[in-house]
């Protein structure tokens, strides 16, 4: 799961303007949130200590595709390089996007459909590695068994993600329009997961472990698609995004963070019951259980490089459901300091389970 547990009502980010000009020009408005959050997350353990090595300023996700920055934020992997990784929390999802785009932070995990927005708009962001790969999937109550039932039925999901992007394209390999059903945009996960429960909604895309927790608890639920059918084996949910100021003026700060994800990745993948001990409570509210299915149903993998196609034929979906204007290029995702990080450390790349085939 990535973001999915604040409000999802998304920002209108066309009519912002993320020129240098206008992003200084807000600076001061945004610095007094910006201060307060990081006091919060400080008085949560999170603050910088005195004499700190340089930050990296990142946004503070909710879910699963996050798991390798949570991990290399509570070590501070990036240290010995000279960087630290800082938190900046925000009230919602629609914010972190903006924070993004408005240079409040450096980088940020978020759904590539959030992401192609935000270029779309015109923001100075790439992708350049990866967050949580597979781990959604469309669940429908008793007797929808069948795609062509689902016409009229109410879905809940949210705007502009990865999660409403999946049933369109469910629909549309079944030949049925998104049109013809209802859609209803829910508020965060847990709201969605007992209005399901309660008969509210006919049929849900949601991330695990609520999809498969729904199937056990939901008498007769059906669990329609886990996305495989539709994308392929270790399909991408998540990336990490960051500004291009950050790639041109602190690489190796970048590069830095990005080493730290994949020694996180390694960790979770060697150590995941000590890496899910650390990170539930602390970072994660929800119970080692369900922490435990949610990890082997959406690991976080940083090297997405195979996943590159896969993210821009996304755009054709995005573009044909209003969300952009302009389909983003190849130019959309750099793999550069991703690659350079793999070449310099072969021996931590060549133990990780997950990665893109050579």
């Amino acid at each position: 799961m990535c973001d999915r547990m604040n409000c999802r009502h998304f920002p209108k980010l066309a009519g912002l303007d993320f020129s240098g000009a206008a992003v200084a020009s807000r600076r001061r408005f945004l610095q007094g949130a910006t201060a307060a959050t990081t006091i919060t997350m400080m008085g949560a353990g999170f603050g910088r200590p005195a004499h700190a090595a340089a930050p990296v300023k990142s946004t503070h996700g909710s879910g699963f595709c996050n798991l390798n920055i949570f991990l290399a934020h509570s070590r501070q992997y990036a240290k010995a390089a000279g960087t630290e990784l800082v938190f900046i929390n925000t009230p919602t999802f629609a914010e972190q996007v903006t924070f993004l785009g408005m240079g409040q932070v450096d980088i940020g995990l978020m759904p590539y459909t959030s992401f192609m927005a935000l270029y779309d708009a015109g923001a100075p962001v790439k992708i350049v590695a990866g967050g949580g790969v597979e781990g959604c999937a469309i669940v429908a109550r008793p007797g929808l068994d069948s795609p062509e039932k689902l016409k009229g039925k109410t879905l809940g999901t949210f705007q502009l993600d990865t999660l409403e992007v999946m049933p369109y394209d469910y629909l549309k390999k079944n030949k049925i329009s998104f049109k013809d059903v209802k859609v209803r945009y829910m508020g965060n996960t847990p709201e969605a997961v007992e209005a399901f429960k309660a008969g509210a909604l006919d049929w849900i895309c949601t991330i695990e472990p609520y999809a498969s927790a729904l199937v056990a608890d939901v008498k007769g639920a059906v669990m329609l698609t886990n996305g495989i059918d539709l994308y392929g084996k270790g399909y991408t949910d998540c990336v990490l995004a960051a500004r291009s100021s950050l790639m041109k003026d602190n690489p190796a700060g970048l590069k830095a963070i990005i080493k730290g994800m994949m020694q996180a990745q390694l960790d979770a993948e060697t150590q995941t019951e000590a890496v899910l001990q650390e990170l539930v409570g602390k970072y994660y509210k929800t119970s080692i259980e369900n922490a435990r299915i949610a990890q082997g149903k959406q690991p976080a993998v940083v090297d997405a490089r195979s996943q590159t196609d896969f993210i821009l034929q996304r755009t054709d979906s995005v573009m044909e459901m209003g969300y952009i204007k302009k389909k983003p290029g190849r130019d959309a995702i750099d793999w550069t300091l991703l690659e350079e990080v793999i070449k310099e450390n072969p021996d931590l790349y060549g133990k990780l389970k997950f990665k893109s085939a050579a």
